[in-house]
């Protein structure tokens, strides 16, 4: 499966969206249409169509996203060979996707529906806190039949977003495909209400097809109950690597019992949104290189931290020569 005379290829599957992104004056307009600060929240198109109304004035820029997605583009941006699979309209939005990734070289597995390209209202909260209300729209149309053999044959790590865990056969049927042919499979809960309305699917998951596990304090203490120090720990008994990123005071990575603790990285927050999908792409980008997992966790913590200075989940084009220059001196060390 595996070409030796290339890095390890990844292959990314969630939810094809478009990010409108939204600067908050205050946190009201979550509160009228009860949206949990901090969380996604999947809406329906009448009332995504509210959101985008009332939040118009407010609403800074609209690009490519979904979890999942913004982890391969910050791959393919550090160099990563990487992939990705997802459903998008037959629209202007979803040529915009689809174009986005090709520009970037990603290898693009896309199906097609009438249904629009989906979009999530991504409202950053004077804080830098995002809160996400997600209308899927054609990403809601990926099938179980869309993941072959040969599909995932071309690759060497498969990752997944944990929003994907609403539709039970989907989520199962991937992961079992990339375990069935021998990739290892990471996982990102994604979001902590997600997990909590969803905890024993998880579980189940994680025990029978997952190698690694991305989650946040918040999401960590949704399927544990405990500190991140004991999550991790926990979240590391049923599977290989563990990861448990704790925001300002950095992250924690869990392998064999022995625990690593990752340093933060100083940054001017702005926005977290796409913070945690930066870092999954860093980690892969270093395990793929073959580095040691603190060297890994570095690299995911610097290039999470570079995200979080800018409005939205995507690393300006104009800020990435800088930033290849620090991971390459991280990588040589």
């Amino acid at each position: 499966m595996q070409n030796t005379a290339l890095p390890p290829a990844i292959l990314g599957v969630g939810n094809a969206l478009v990010d409108i992104m939204i600067a908050l004056p205050d946190d009201d307009v979550l509160s009228h249409f009860n949206l949990p600060r901090g969380s996604m929240t999947l809406v329906d198109a009448i009332l995504s169509w509210k959101i985008y109304q009332t939040t118009h004035a407010w609403q800074k820029s609209t690009t490519t996203g979904g979890s999942a997605a913004n982890t391969i583009h910050t791959l393919a941006s550090l160099g990563g060979r990487c992939g990705y699979a997802g459903k998008i309209g037959r629209d202007e939005l979803g040529e915009v996707f689809a174009g986005e990734f090709a520009a970037k070289g990603v290898s693009t597995h896309l199906s097609y529906s009438d249904s629009g390209t989906g979009r999530v209202m991504a409202m950053v909260s004077p804080d830098s806190e995002r809160t996400m209300a997600t209308f899927l729209g054609a990403a809601a149309e990926l099938l179980p039949e869309d993941f072959t053999d040969t599909l995932m044959q071309s690759y060497d790590y498969l990752y997944v977003e944990g929003y994907l865990v609403q539709d039970h056969q989907l989520i199962e049927t991937i992961l079992k495909k990339g375990k069935e042919n021998g990739l290892t499979v990471v996982i990102d809960l994604s979001s902590y209400n997600i997990v909590s309305q969803n905890r024993d699917l998880l579980e189940y998951l994680i025990t029978s097809y997952v190698d690694i596990v991305f989650a946040n304090e918040e999401e960590a203490l949704a399927f544990t109950g405990l500190i991140p120090e004991e999550a991790v720990a926990a979240l590391g008994k049923l599977c290989d690597i563990s990861v448990v990123k704790t925001g300002k005071t950095g992250s924690l990575v869990h392998r064999e019992n022995h625990l690593t603790r990752i340093d933060p990285i100083e940054a001017g927050a702005i926005d977290t949104t796409g913070a945690g999908d930066s870092y999954a792409a860093g980690f892969l980008y270093g395990l793929t290189l073959g580095l040691p997992l603190p060297k890994c966790g570095e690299i995911a913590s610097l290039v999470s931290a570079r995200t979080v200075e800018f409005m939205g989940a995507k690393i300006p084009d104009t800020e990435w020569p800088a930033l290849l220059a620090r991971v390459k001196a991280i990588t040589e060390e």
